[in-house]
């Protein structure tokens, strides 16, 4: 049996498991500035604390949707999963986001952290592939930040 083989199928049966939920992390308005800048996305809402107060819903600066959905790589190591660590792993990437959706903004200064659900697996080759679905959640809310389902490819070396 090949290493991806294997693999596949001591991760299928945990389809459906709840891998965990992360650390809190704080989101800062400077990290929303250095996203601003590196993106070039300096919409008031963003970066302008005491405008985005006064003209918003919000109450002040929001982080950028897709700063949050950055932060997942982060937010997730403290999650913890052995899932992948298997017998032959050469490397494991990051293939993309089937689904993604912006529910609630983060203000500036909020703590956010990460769950995880195994949602789907498949062989790619010599690849297993998994889809997770993530939630990003706001401390003191109801509402999460975001929900997205994400795919890793762990390559095996056969």
């Amino acid at each position: 049996m090949s290493n991806s083989t294997a693999a596949l199928e001591a991760m299928s049966p945990r389809v459906g498991e709840f891998q965990g939920t992360g650390d809190w992390f704080t989101v800062t308005q400077e990290q929303i500035n250095q996203f601003a800048d590196v993106t070039l996305d300096h919409q008031f809402i963003h970066t302008d604390p005491e405008r985005a107060a006064a003209e918003t819903p919000f109450g002040g600066a929001i982080a950028h949707g897709f700063l949050t959905l950055s932060m997942l790589t982060h937010l997730q190591e403290s999650i913890g999963t052995d899932l992948w660590r298997r017998e032959g792993l050469d490397m494991f990437l990051n293939y993309g986001f089937d689904k993604v959706r912006f529910i609630s903004p983060v203000p500036a200064g909020a703590r956010i952290r990460a769950s995880a659900v195994l949602s789907k697996t498949e062989l790619k080759g010599t690849s297993v592939q998994t889809t997770r679905t993530m939630t990003v959640e706001i401390e003191g809310t109801d509402r999460p930040a975001l929900v997205a389902e994400w795919i890793d490819r762990a390559v095996y070396d056969s």
